[in-house]
Order: structure tokens, then C-alpha cells, then sequence
């Protein structure tokens, strides 16, 4: 579905951290604390974008709730994939953002800190949080990720999958109570990219695995902006505005033996091997000439 949504133009990858010190407090007040992250770092997107010196539009954002790193320790952040541009007050205008720049990382750092202060404020929570978390720098990272194909690809595992996979767990030595049973599983650190091994007790194991079953009806997908329910009917009107001008009549004018069948079904869904653009058909090339065998 989410392949359906992709424009043919630059996409970024967002994302946006929870402080540690707000950890805990998001581990037991999950469901609260995810709705604010997710409404938050929206919201100070949207707004930043609509400045003129950067897209001075409406974007559209696909976000994803993630709450572990690869050796499963407890980390709530979100990722959105955002395109390069925005819709005009006109409802119809693309405007382009830059290829290699979307927006500035600190400015939305501080409007996502700003966004969700105002919002935690309004719940009893908020007396229970450190001073100092208002005042320090709230990790936010933004990275251009070509045609967005890439992205989709790098967020599918955790639309459908769970914490860890069967595939990277080692052994299981089941020696008497789950606090002497040790686990063992692998995972690959994104900073060095290293192979390493990480083995706990069976109990400290489920523990922290149980961290990111996440809250009963929560919906970790969620559209904003032009990608929302309400505007969705734009998109397809907007795909075809932003694809490159060609004329297929004109071009079949221009050749002869170019033949004016559909089509095939093989061909739906296409992607350019070199590009990862949809390709799109324009006509179908006969031979010049038949000769027996």
C-alpha cells in the first residue's frame, strides 16, 4: 500500500528521539507518551516546512512507531518518510525542496522539544519530569534517502516483524531456573556494522524483549499532511502532475511501426533497475522486417 503513496521525486528519512531521561516514564505510560511523540514531531515538521525559506507548503509524512535498538535495549523513536516538497496554498502547486537539503535539524529539534512540552504540560505527567530535559538538545536526524523505494524497504520490517527475528538467535542453554538459562542472539551495531553477540539470562531476555509489545489498539502507522485520509484523493492527481511531460500520441505519430497495444500485466508496478522509478509504458516495438528461419 505504502508503494502506492510514493511521488516521483526526492524523499528524505526523519527521525525523531525520545531523551533517555523520558524513557522510563515513556516505558510506563506507553500509550500516552507514543501519541504525544507521534503528534509532536508532526506537528513541528509541518509548521518549520511551511516556512518560505525552506518548502513553504503542505508536506506529506508516513511515520513509524520504533522503540528497540538492534540489541533490543529500550530506545521510542519515530520514523517518517517525507517527500522532497510540498503543496502551495492553491492546493495544486508542487513546490520542490532541494535535492540534498529538506529542513534544518535544529531549528525542528527545537520546535519538536517546544511541541511536546506544551502537550505533556496538559497531563499530570509533567511534574514528574526533570527540569534539565527542557533545556538540553532533543536528537533529531534527517538524511535524503533517493526515491524513497530504499526507505520503504528499510521500514517494512518494522511494520510487520517483531523485536527480533528467529534468525538471530544462536542458543538457548536451558540449565535450571530462567535466571540461570542463558540466551544468546546476534545483531550488527549501526555504528560500526560489526557482527557481535549479546547472551542474557532467559529472564532478563523476555524482559527486555516484552518492552516493545506495544500497547493494545496503538497504531504505529500513521499519514500526515497530504498523505492524510482527508486529502488522499489529491495523490494520484498529484503523481500524475509530477511526472515528466511526454506526449505518447506524439510519439506514436512519429513511429510507424510502433504498435498501439495495451500494456502487458507483467509490466504493472515496474521499477527501473538503475533509477527505482516506476516505468511507464509508451509503446510497444515491432520488428523491421520478418524473414523465415
Amino acid at each position: 500500500m505504502q508503494q502506492g503513496l510514493l511521488l516521483p521525486v526526492p524523499y528524505f528519512l526523519l527521525t525523531f528521539t525520545l531523551p533517555a531521561e523520558l524513557r522510563q516514564i515513556a516505558s510506563r505510560n506507553q500509550k500516552l507518551i507514543y501519541n504525544l511523540l507521534f503528534c509532536a514531531s508532526a506537528q513541528a515538521t509541518q509548521k518549520l516546512a511551511r516556512d518560505p525559506r525552506f518548502v513553504g507548503g503542505q508536506i506529506g509524512m508516513i511515520g513509524v512507531m520504533h522503540t528497540w535498538t538492534r540489541n533490543l535495549f529500550y530506545h521510542p523513536h519515530v520514523h517518517y518518510l517525507v517527500p522532497g516538497g510540498g503543496i502551495g496554498n492553491d492546493g495544486y502547486t508542487w513546490l520542490p525542496a532541494r535535492r540534498d537539503f529538506f529542513l534544518p535539524v535544529k531549528a525542528l529539534s527545537k520546535l519538536f522539544r517546544a511541541a511536546f512540552q506544551r502537550a505533556l504540560r496538559k497531563t499530570a505527567l509533567y511534574t514528574q519530569i526533570p527540569p534539565k530535559v527542557w533545556r538540553r538538545e532533543w536528537v533529531v536526524h534527517c538524511k535524503p534517502v533517493g526515491n524513497g523505494q530504499a526507505a520503504l524497504n528499510y521500514l517494512a520490517p518494522y511494520i510487520d516483524r517483531v523485536a527480533l527475528s528467529n534468525r538471530r538467535l544462536l542458543s538457548i542453554d536451558q540449565r535450571g531456573s530462567l535466571e540461570t538459562s542463558q540466551l544468546t542472539f546476534q545483531y550488527r551495531p549501526s555504528d560500526t556494522g560489526q557482527l557481535k553477540t549479546c547472551t542474557l539470562s532467559v529472564e532478563h531476555f523476555i524482559h527486555r524483549f516484552l518492552q516493545h509489545v506495544l500497547p493494545r489498539g496503538f497504531v504505529k502507522v500513521r499519514y500526515f499532511g497530504f498523505f492524510g485520509a482527508t486529502l488522499r484523493s489529491r495523490l494520484v492527481t498529484l503523481q500524475q502532475s509530477l511526472l515528466p511531460d511526454t506526449d505518447p500520441q506524439t510519439e506514436l505519430a512519429d513511429q510507424p511501426t510502433a504498435s498501439t497495444s495495451p500494456a502487458p500485466s507483467w509490466l504493472d508496478n515496474m521499477l527501473c533497475p538503475k533509477c527505482g522509478q516506476i516505468m511507464l509504458f509508451q509503446r510497444r516495438l515491432c520488428p523491421l522486417a520478418c524473414r523465415s528461419p
